[in-house]
């Protein structure tokens, strides 16, 4: 991985005409240039970012002072659409996690082929999200007028979502942890990135035509986004 100074950072090149850097939501540091830009170029857009760099990394810190770390025990909560529901563990059922009674139940019998307590949630959010996102994208892809080609939900790593430059939509199944007004704010945010790739001023506006409020439900994921995690 890059250094520059203290500063570690990924570094992308791809076919674009613009530098974009990012502090993912893991506090890591990414580059992305044009592929015509040398290491030494990098090394440059770091070093007049820095004060930025320091500012933003501080800030990441701070939120993620609340980041919860849950055990999968009895009475443990865990999100689904931004409604905390507590767990609680059932010998005999259907699948090894279903959301019932306004309970997380988790099977425990041995005579069922066994999967993790992680695996199990997280393949709850991914089915989830299977069913519930494209109904969201499909809202709100007509109210932009675009079509994405593809609409994934899988494990994105750093980020709540992407939009590739063939318009493919990959969500992260952590968020079917937000409520339906955040996880709205997220679809819009990506719809839009079809028609401007960038954050431009052009591209947030495109966002506040179909979510006025759209900066309250972006802060509320840049403070609580470290709670929505197992």
């Amino acid at each position: 991985m890059p250094k520059y100074k203290d500063i570690e950072y990924s570094l992308t090149r791809s076919k674009r005409k613009t530098a974009s850097l990012h502090i993912e939501r893991d506090g890591s540091v990414s580059l992305m240039i044009p592929e015509e830009l040398s290491d030494s170029d990098a090394n440059r857009i770091i070093e007049g970012k820095l004060y930025w760099i320091y500012k933003s990394l501080a800030e990441w810190e701070d939120l993620n002072a609340t980041k919860v770390k849950r055990e999968f025990v009895s009475g443990e909560g865990f999100l689904y659409f931004g409604r905390s529901y507590r767990l609680k563990f059932i010998e005999e059922q259907r699948l090894p996690l279903m959301l019932k009674n306004g309970y997380f139940c988790l099977r425990t019998s041995k005579k069922c082929t066994q999967v993790t307590p992680h695996e199990a949630f997280k393949e709850f959010y991914r089915t989830k999200g299977k069913d519930r996102i494209p109904e969201r994208v499909d809202l709100y892809r007509r109210k932009l007028g675009v079509n994405p080609s593809t609409v994934r939900v899988m494990e994105l790593k750093h980020r709540w979502a992407s939009c590739s430059e063939n318009g493919a939509l990959n969500f992260h199944w952590k968020c079917m942890m937000a409520p339906l007004l955040i996880l709205d704010y997220i679809v819009v945010h990506e719809l839009a990135h079809i028609i401007h790739p960038r954050h431009t001023t052009a591209f947030w506006n495109e966002v506040d035509k179909i979510l006025p409020d759209y900066r309250e439900r972006k802060e509320w994921l840049k403070h609580h986004g470290a709670e929505m995690d197992l």
